[in-house]
């Protein structure tokens, strides 16, 4: 599995509106082959900092920085960012989220 964490620093007046200027990408990454989870959330820190994380099986996210919908996030994205996204990515053993092992419930 591929899994890639991003965070995007959004201008102040974007804060409020940057879910909805990623919508149509996150609808569309999530209907693609491959892809496990593509999740949005919000900085308690700093609240125009958004995290996103994101896992897609083996090669499938090649696919994604190659679809239509990727290019054109890319071209509306910067209007509202402060700076360049930062981001991890890695190559990971497994296929989705374990269950924590010091607390069961």
């Amino acid at each position: 599995m591929i899994f890639i964490v991003v965070k995007f620093k959004v201008k102040p007046d974007w804060s409020e509106r940057w879910l909805d200027l990623v919508a149509d990408f996150t609808q569309a990454t999530r209907q693609e082959p491959g892809n496990l989870w593509f999740d949005w959330s919000r900085s308690v820190d700093d609240p125009n900092e958004f995290v996103l994380v994101e896992a897609f099986k083996d090669d499938a996210a090649g696919d994604h920085v190659n679809s239509a919908h990727f290019k054109q996030a890319m071209a509306d994205m910067p209007q509202a960012l402060a700076e360049t996204p930062r981001i991890i990515s890695r190559q990971l053993d497994g296929e989705g989220w374990d269950r924590m092992g010091e607390l069961t419930i």
